[in-house]
């Protein structure tokens, strides 16, 4: 898979997949990486990519011209899909995430200062993404952010693909609670199910902790999910608990 990133300050993303698992599937030829300068789409002298806003108000704008240029240039793939970066876009998601990597290209439009010509959003790309209810000073970091979770889904990246089938949101639901070395920290102990050696047993500890870690943290997950008849009845059995706790 190749992802084309746009920006108006590359260097902020010289250092970003150089390292960890994205640098090793890189150099496994399992997917490609490259960041644009917007500037290098311009055809003036002083390479503008900005102006004032039509109407009056605060901050610049980044024209439409060199976008659309640059998107042109380096749509290559006929299942490509182009997004402009934006808190106004819709929310990111771990099943946006997993679709994306069936795509043979993904270009990112990093926006800047005020915003972007309104016209790159109506006419030059499939949608606009959001990684949160929160504004950046650019889009640079949700591209990385982006980049890093699609790859994710790609077969081979990740050394053992089970550990992103059990991921949190995989599912619908997050991950369950992970234990290691030592045994017991500080009177803190691992909970004993994990050494019992029975795996269904410890399957039905992790797929409880799960909804119960979900229920406590982001109900809001739960509300979106068909749970099945198992996990409606451990969700019932959670919530008893919780609701015996809170009265003693």
């Amino acid at each position: 898979m190749r992802f084309d990133i746009i920006t108006i300050f590359p260097e902020i993303l010289s250092s970003a997949f150089s390292a960890g698992i994205i640098k090793k599937a890189i150099e496994k030829g399992l997917l490609e990486i490259k960041v644009h300068n917007l500037r290098d789409y311009t055809h003036d002298k002083h390479r503008q990519v900005d102006d004032r806003p039509y109407g009056g108000g605060e901050g610049m704008v980044l024209k439409p011209e060199p976008i659309f240029e640059a998107v042109e240039k380096i749509k290559i793939y006929p299942d490509a899909v182009v997004y402009l970066l934006s808190p106004q876009g819709k929310r990111f998601t771990s099943e946006l995430a997993r679709q994306l990597a069936t795509k043979s290209q993904l270009i990112l439009i990093c926006g800047r200062y005020e915003g972007v010509d309104e016209r790159v959003a109506q006419y030059l790309v499939d949608g606009e993404l959001s990684i949160g209810d929160y504004v950046l000073t650019g889009g640079e970091p949700a591209a990385w952010v982006i980049v890093d979770a699609v790859a994710r889904f790609i077969p081979g990246v990740v050394g053992k693909p089970q550990s992103v089938i059990h991921d949190s949101f995989f599912n619908g639901l997050l991950d369950y609670p992970h234990y290691t070395r030592p045994r017991e920290f500080r009177g803190m102990k691992v909970p004993s199910v994990l050494f019992s050696g029975d795996h269904e047993k410890i399957l039905r500890w992790r797929k409880r902790k799960a909804l119960e870690k979900t229920w406590r943290l982001r109900p809001d997950i739960l509300a979106q999910k068909e749970l099945s008849s198992e996990e409606k009845r451990l969700l019932d059995d959670i919530i008893k608990e919780g609701e015996r706790n809170e009265s003693d």
